[in-house]
């Protein structure tokens, strides 16, 4: 790869960086995710030992560590219908957003009519979450 003076070695360059960047973005996303999943697995494992201490101590122990983890179970929950009832809305607001726009640019075709597929995946999410969810 000698500099050439015609331009070829500003082109090689053109081609080269994005995919330098590319495996570099790539390679940074692996060890982002598997550090994350390795911390998760530390956190879990050092709760369910205090956990164990705990309940292996006392009666009392025993009772405040089963309250913790009904507790934990009922956040997870909260935030599981939480996120169906953000996603059901964000969902129902890109088809509304879509039918828009489509309509904007084929005035004569009804294909504005596509934005029905998300908006009613939302509505979906939306009515699960608020209406026919199991509440606590």
């Amino acid at each position: 790869m000698a500099m050439e003076i015609n331009g070829n070695a500003i082109g090689l360059a053109g081609v080269l960086i994005p995919i330098v960047g590319s495996i570099a973005l790539f390679s940074f996303l692996a060890v982002a995710t598997w550090s994350d999943a390795r911390r998760r697995e530390r956190e879990t494992y050092y709760t369910t030992e205090a956990l164990k201490k705990i309940a292996e101590s006392s009666g009392e122990g025993a009772k405040s560590a089963l309250e913790y983890l009904q507790e934990k179970n009922r956040e997870s929950r909260r935030r599981r219908m939480e996120g169906m009832k953000l996603g059901g809305l964000i969902c129902a607001g890109i088809g509304i957003g879509l039918m828009f726009f489509l309509h904007g640019v084929a005035h004569d075709e009804p294909v504005y009519l596509v934005g029905l597929m998300p908006l009613l995946v939302g509505v979906a999410l939306s009515a699960y979450s608020f209406v026919l969810a199991p509440q606590e």
